[in-house]
């Protein structure tokens, strides 16, 4: 009898639309391939060939990034904007705030204008 596994976690588990890989990643590597490719060709005869593929390949690798990192299943531009919230959008030192209970206590108003007793002072 066949076996075929399945995944406890069912969230986890993509559709590949083609070549096994997601739309996502499709949509990367396309976007990829327009970057890299050109510049290979206007370069090749400039700086030499394998000159022209490094560049490339450096062109291509972050559209690489975007289609394949995923960590705690966030992608990385995920990761990127919580890095950047973190670091440049909020304070790096929040102010501990609080209200002492004391300095509001409505009661106090009245018993500064009061004596001991319970009547009013004289000014």
């Amino acid at each position: 009898m066949a076996y075929v596994s399945v995944p406890k976690d069912l969230t986890k588990v993509k559709n590949k639309l083609a070549f096994n890989l997601t739309k996502r990643q499709l949509i990367c590597f396309g976007i990829g391939a327009a970057m890299g490719i050109p510049v290979f060709f206007l370069l090749r005869n400039v700086i030499g060939m394998s000159n022209a593929a490094t560049i490339m390949v450096l062109v291509m690798l972050p559209a690489f990034m975007f289609a394949m990192y995923e960590k705690d299943g966030q992608p990385l531009e995920e990761i990127l904007m919580n890095i950047i919230r973190v670091k440049f959008l909020r304070p790096s030192i929040r102010k501990y705030e609080t209200e002492n209970y004391y300095e509001s206590d409505p009661d106090k108003a009245d018993s500064d204008s009061t004596n001991e007793k319970g009547g009013k002072k004289r000014v």
